[in-house]
Order: C-alpha cells, then structure tokens, then sequence
C-alpha cells in the first residue's frame, strides 16, 4: 500500500485520464481523504492549464464540500434541540466555502445583548416586538427586500448581518433566532408563501400539541421588516389570496422544518441549465434534514 502523500500523487497524476471510468474512480478514492485535501486540490488547479482536467478539479472540490455540507447538515437535524441560527449557517458555507463564520456570530450576539440590555419583564408582548424592530431595522439598519431568486444571497443570514439586504427567510430567521435565545415566544408558523412569526401568550407550550394554535396567538410580525400585525390583517390576506384558513398554518414549525423550508426556496435560485445541479444537490439536502430527525 502506497503512504498516504505517494497515494495522492499517483492520484492526481491520473486525473486528466481521458477514460471517465478510470477518472470516477480515481474522484471515489479522493473523496474519501475529506476536505482537507482541498488545498492541495487547488493547488494542482491553478498549475494546470488544460481546460478540461481544470473542471474536473472544480468538480472535485465541490463533491468534497458537499460531502461535508452533508454531514454537517445530518449532524444539526439529529441533534434534541438544534440551533436557528447554526443550521442557516451551513447554507451559507454551502454558498460561501471560505467565508469566515465566526465573525457572523459575533455580530449576532452584540445584537442579541443590546435587546437584552432594552428588556425588562413589565414590557408587554407587543412592546417587546417593538424593542427588537427598532434596534434590528432602526439601530443596525438591517434592510430587507422582496424575494427575488435571480438574488440568492438575500437568502443567507451573512448578509444582513453583513450590512446587506435580506430577505424575508434571511432577516426573519434573524429575527426567530434571537427570540429563542431571550426566551420569548415568537415562533415561525406555517403560513403559505409567507415568512410570518407569531407571537404566543406565556401560558403556551411549544412541545404540547394542542388542537387549535391560533388560540394562543396574541399577534404576527412580517419577517422582512419585523412590523407587527393582527389577527384581522391575517384574514385579510387569506381573502386576498383567496387561500382558505386551515389551522396547521397556525402551528409552530421546527427548526429543521425552517432549514428544511429555506434551503428549498434558496434551491430556486438556481434553475439554469448551468447551475441546475445546484439546485438538484439543494433538494436532496433538504431530503437529509427529514431523514436525520426522524
């Protein structure tokens, strides 16, 4: 058996085989050494120069990455009570391999603190929601957009916290995650072709299924903007949209139901005939968040 760094050589040296026989089995056995083989991947890439043996090393270490991103996400579905925040996180690695995470984080956790440092417990609900809308779209000047799939990175949550625009996926998970971490009980629901949070009396309980929801709602914000609105104005749009009212669209969606619901409308954006295999990888992904929780 050949040591590992020989292995890799006579691997590489192999790569541009004009059989694609020889050439899948030669991707099958670098898959297998993970990720940290990458560097050395594009190291080889940038001293060739056939166009050919170039794609097949970019092909390369887009499988390794999402072999990864793979595992990561399986990891985060299996966990008891995974974090919001954590699973957008490797959507963003996915679309963003080298981008620094840490940073992200920071930025989360100095917004979390200035709410936290806003709230006390003689604030109302309603008054709560307002503290979080002023200090995410007023004092760090978050900006959302409309959903536009020829824009995928208004999906992510690095971009508004990157000082970009979000869209409503992107800031209203901002916006759930930061409710989970101070503990108020504003919870994604299921409405149709809408990211709406909902916010739920004190004498509910997230893990008790109950019959009708939307008893214990006490009001809805919009997660592009973070604007409160009522029961009244719910209605209201399920008679524009002529959508007839159902209670499951009152219920609390998981966090791996949220990952799961991003991570297929992030697929949109990519239906050309070029990228399509993103979007194919995307799908299956989301199929992984299922499999895992289980």
């Amino acid at each position: 058996m050949l040591p590992k760094n020989e292995e890799i050589k006579a691997l590489f040296s192999l790569i541009d085989d004009p059989d694609e026989e020889v050439f899948s089995t030669i991707a099958d056995r670098l898959l297998d050494y993970g990720t940290p083989i990458i560097p050395d991947l594009e190291h080889l890439w940038e001293n060739t120069l056939d166009e050919a043996t170039l794609e097949r090393i970019e092909k390369m270490i887009y499988r390794l990455r999402l072999k990864d991103i793979q595992q990561q996400l399986i990891e985060w579905s299996a966990l008891p009570k995974p974090s919001l925040f954590e699973g957008a996180l490797i959507l963003v690695k996915y679309q963003f391999p080298e981008l620094a995470l840490d940073p992200l984080r920071h930025q989360l956790e100095k917004i979390r603190r200035n709410i936290w440092l806003e709230l006390n417990n003689y604030l109302t609900p309603l008054e709560q929601a307002n503290v979080i809308r002023n200090i995410l779209f007023s004092y760090y000047q978050i900006k959302g957009v409309e959903v536009n799939y020829e824009n995928p990175e208004d999906f992510l949550v690095s971009s508004p916290l990157q000082s970009k625009p979000g869209n409503a996926f992107a800031n209203a998970l901002i916006y759930a995650e930061l409710c989970q971490q101070l503990e108020i009980h504003a919870e994604w629901i299921n409405i149709p072709k809408q990211c709406i949070l909902a916010y739920f009396s004190a004498d509910w309980e997230p893990d008790e299924i109950v019959p009708n929801p939307q008893e214990f709602i006490q009001f809805y914000v919009e997660g592009t903007s973070g604007h409160p609105f009522s029961q009244k104005d719910m209605d209201q749009y399920f008679i524009r949209h002529n959508i007839e009212p159902k209670t499951i669209y009152y219920k609390r969606l998981s966090n791996q139901r949220v990952i799961k619901k991003m991570i297929l409308e992030f697929a949109k954006c990519f239906q050309s005939p070029t990228l399509q295999f993103k979007q194919d990888d995307l799908i299956e992904l989301a199929k992984l968040i299922d499999q895992a929780s289980k």
